[in-house]
């Protein structure tokens, strides 16, 4: 007799706490669709903020800020290449800002964890 209750019990608890886990979606188009996103947000915000009259620096500071507070919550930051965004934003920013001169170590604060 206890050990059916104790076998019922058991199984209740088991069934009760048990959570559906989920594979999480991660092919190569999908980071690189995620990646593009990161990269065009960066690049639209600076080039933005430098057009209204902020300094490169400011401008530099607000956007990673901007970028950082957007995206720091998405489960897919943990698998992205950092140095694919870097030149990603670079190559982004010679071709809708005409920003030849930025140095891609200013990108060193852009961290989305």
């Amino acid at each position: 007799m206890i050990r059916r209750v104790f076998a019922l019990f058991t199984l209740t608890l088991l069934f009760l706490f048990i959570s559906p886990v989920y594979s999480l979606d991660t092919s190569s188009k999908t980071l690189e669709k995620y990646t593009k996103k990161i990269s065009s947000k960066f690049t639209r915000t600076y080039c933005n903020t430098t057009n209204f009259g902020i300094s490169y620096e400011g401008a530099l500071a607000f956007a990673i800020g901007e970028t950082n507070k957007e995206f720091k919550n998405n489960k897919l930051n943990k698998l992205i290449d950092y140095s694919l965004l870097k030149n990603s934003i670079v190559n982004d920013l010679e071709n809708n800002c005409q920003v030849f001169d930025f140095d891609i170590s200013n990108l060193g604060n852009l961290k989305l964890n």
